[in-house]
């Protein structure tokens, strides 16, 4: 199974083990103020958003800097490890640029996740041997050259793929995590089971833990954190491992502890009754 490490503190996650929780918020994307920070190579705002995230209950901070005008190859490996420093907590590195992602991985002393890849057969011979000379875990989605599938086999078939490319590369099982696409139901309803379906046979089926960007779900409706919230419940329910997503929004750290427990993955309540404790006492 995965297991990302810090200064202080270890993940792991894995059929049995609770749902891993990586916090997204650190991304210029619609967020003016902090790209406009990055641009200036300042991490004030960077800091202030690892640190709530730790705080409302995030397992793993993603770090994403790209945004116009932004040099990634520069405050990337920066972010990251500033980011690691303000939080203790493991790092994903979260980037569509190769040589970013390398000069992030060269200084960041730990374990890390890298966000992400595909099936398609340029970027698995790119990222799948970094990932081995950096001992790092990858995320691949699973889709490859000939688009996303509307499909659950076929989404299945690119995960083998996949699974095949890593061992030929070396790479264990645990350092790969299969992000099974999620794509907007507003578009097509059938979306949300094509996705479920896929990640109950990855994980029933290949073994290999699995992760999914909850808030693509609703995007083009109205009320759009009740379906993240239903969805998100949906997919721990059919073996979902890690989820990323704003663990600030309200009730989202407390689905997922509650997904949890309801679905054998906190024995006795444990996690859930221990957060429900800190929070009154706060």
């Amino acid at each position: 199974m995965p297991l990302l490490s810090s200064k202080e503190i270890s993940v792991q996650f894995g059929k049995g083990f609770p749902t891993v929780i990586i916090g997204e918020r650190i991304n210029p994307t619609n967020k003016k103020d902090l790209a406009k920070e990055l641009r200036k190579g300042k991490f004030d705002l960077l800091k202030k958003e690892a640190i709530k995230q730790k705080e409302a209950g995030a397992d793993i901070l993603d770090i994403n800097v790209g945004a116009e005008g932004v040099n990634e190859e520069e405050i990337l490996p920066k972010a990251v490890n500033i980011a690691s420093e303000v939080t203790e907590l493991p790092i994903c590195i979260d980037s569509s640029n190769p040589e970013a992602i390398e000069k992030a991985l060269k200084v960041y002393p730990y374990k890390a996740l890298i966000n992400s890849t595909t099936g398609e057969e340029s970027k698995l011979e790119t990222m799948l041997p970094m990932a081995k000379k950096y001992n790092a875990v990858v995320i691949c989605l699973t889709y490859d050259e000939d688009g996303i599938p509307n499909d659950p086999y076929k989404r299945f078939e690119v995960a083998k793929k996949i699974i095949d490319k890593a061992k030929y590369y070396d790479l264990s099982l645990d350092d790969i995590v299969l992000d099974c696409v999620v794509l907007s139901s507003s578009v097509d309803p059938s979306f949300t089971n094509i996705t479920l379906e896929t990640v109950k046979r990855v994980s029933n089926e290949l073994g290999v833990s699995t992760v999914l960007g909850i808030s693509n779900i609703s995007f083009g409706m109205p009320m759009r954190q009740y379906l993240n919230l239903s969805f998100l419940s949906m997919a721990i329910a059919n073996g979902l491992n890690a989820a990323i997503v704003d663990p600030i929004q309200d009730n989202v750290v407390e689905t997922i502890l509650a997904a949890d427990f309801l679905n054998g993955r906190d024995e006795y309540g444990k996690r859930f009754i221990s957060y429900y404790r800190n929070k009154v006492k706060k």
